[in-house]
């Protein structure tokens, strides 16, 4: 069975929330919409959204760490959202594996949300409906859109390609192969949902550095010889996590 499922690369992601305003523009504006904002621009702003980007340090000072984490609904394979469900609102697609809601059904009992362990069901408060991410079902299978385009909106807009989509189970896919040789892992899978969509993790990267790169040509202290030395003037090699 076709599983569809995002994979995010947390070592690339910088947290420019490009995916998030994306998400916002296309599903506001499609089948999905349209997503409510009460006082955007005021002291107390709320909001729907089905893509959020979570940051926060990690490590201890000085050896800290930036995380940019994006988090939507995970499209798990056994999702605790849809037998909760009272009226059959929340359903899992058999033909794509993505977990949808139809709002003509919802009664807005939140009962999905409080079942799934990932915080991210909203309640629109003007339609008065539960909302998620929807894998932008309305443009991966779309028949107008060019075949490059039939991808959701966060991935297209992502400006580091920290967001790959496909299919989970086909063994190779884009997403199959980077699970598989970088160590993808599933969010909270003690959860037993199974969710779908998987993360790649930070990783170290090695920078080699050299006394040329270290002094900048066009620096005016150098005609009179009086520019700083470099810090490393016969190369060193550097090690930063990004």
């Amino acid at each position: 069975m076709t599983q569809l499922a995002l994979v995010i690369d947390l070592n690339v992601c910088v947290g420019c929330h490009a995916c998030v305003t994306s998400c916002k523009e296309w599903n506001t504006s499609g089948s999905a919409g349209p997503l409510a904002d009460f006082e955007p621009y005021g002291k107390d702003p709320t909001g729907t959204f089905f893509n959020r980007v979570q940051t926060f340090e990690v490590g201890e000072y000085p050896n800290t760490q930036t995380v940019h984490f994006p988090k939507s609904c995970l499209h798990c394979e056994d999702p605790p959202c849809v037998p909760v469900c009272p009226t059959g609102a929340s359903y899992k697609r058999a033909e794509d594996g993505i977990v949808l809601v139809d709002y003509d059904k919802c009664i807005g009992c939140k009962y999905c949300s409080w079942a799934c362990p990932y915080g991210v069901r909203e309640l629109d408060e003007k339609r008065k409906v539960m909302t998620k991410c929807t894998l932008c079902v309305d443009r991966v299978h779309s028949t107008t859109l060019p075949e490059r385009d039939r991808k959701p909106s966060c991935v297209l807009a992502c400006p580091t390609s920290a967001r790959l989509f496909g299919d989970i189970h086909d063994p190779d896919s884009e997403v199959s192969t980077a699970i598989r040789e970088r160590g993808g892992y599933a969010l909270m899978p003690e959860q037993g949902t199974r969710p779908a969509n998987r993360y790649l993790p930070r990783r170290r990267t090695r920078i080699d550095l050299h006394a040329d790169d270290l002094v900048r040509a066009e620096n005016p202290l150098r005609v009179d010889g009086a520019e700083p030395a470099p810090v490393f003037p016969h190369g060193a090699t550097e090690d930063f996590a990004t």
